[in-house]
């Protein structure tokens, strides 16, 4: 597979410069190339599980490691935003959130088995079903039209069924992903409608300071407090 040069890597993989030249690089997928981490690189870098790319390999390719509640071979399959990793032969399971430094990877109570996914857009199909398109490339289909544009779903992994509908409304709680603000947690206060030449934005609380959050940046994580553990 393609490798990309150690000095380009992303600083939040926490993989050595002088090494060598080359590192592995994440795999398209579902999250952008330097917005994930490549599985090999969590077992070596960030858990220090295995101690070199080879011993991680073996790892992975036995099948010891989930993402999702999915059993993933490919060492270099991208791991992102919320994601669920597990190892259930170390009884361990870990989710990776936002950081003013980047990812970071948390670990988190072996029966969590759940993950927040925003929804990107939606798609009225034949008999009144609705297909809601999530961040994380799922789709996933509904009886209802209720759920809408930038709302999230608490979902159950690896089934996706949805525990939880989180709106992206007045007093809802939601995380900063992106930007100046990215890791804090925001109450909404207010949704402003975008334009031709302006996108839509969230009116948020941060501690005691409003702020103007892009909704691209901003998601629902619960009402009065997160749903899930996220730091």
């Amino acid at each position: 597979m393609p490798h990309l040069k150690r000095l380009l890597a992303p600083k939040f993989w926490g993989v050595k410069r002088k090494e060598s030249k080359w590192v592995v690089t994440p795999r398209p997928g579902p999250h952008p190339k330097f917005s994930s981490i490549p599985l090999s690189i969590i077992l070596t870098s960030i858990l220090k599980i295995a101690d070199t790319t080879s011993e991680a390999k073996k790892i992975i390719r036995k099948g010891e490691l989930f993402v999702d509640g999915k059993r993933r071979k490919d060492y270099g399959y991208p791991v992102g935003l919320f994601d669920l990793v597990s190892i259930p032969s170390l009884k361990k399971s870990y989710r990776v959130i936002p950081t003013p430094k980047g990812l970071e990877i948390i670990e988190i109570n072996e029966k969590e088995s759940m993950k927040i996914c925003k929804i990107k857009n939606k798609t009225v199909l034949e008999k009144g079903k609705v297909q809601l398109n999530l961040d994380n490339g799922k789709n996933i289909l509904v009886a209802d039209g209720n759920y809408k544009t930038g709302d999230s779903l608490l979902l159950e992994l690896p089934s996706l069924k949805i525990i939880d509908h989180l709106p992206l409304t007045k007093g809802n709680t939601g995380l900063v992903v992106k930007g100046e603000n990215v890791g804090k947690l925001a109450k909404v206060k207010d949704l402003i409608k975008g334009g031709m030449k302006q996108t839509p934005k969230v009116l948020c609380e941060i501690g005691k300071e409003e702020k103007i959050i892009e909704r691209g940046s901003f998601i629902v994580v619960g009402k009065d407090k997160p749903v899930m553990k996220i730091a």
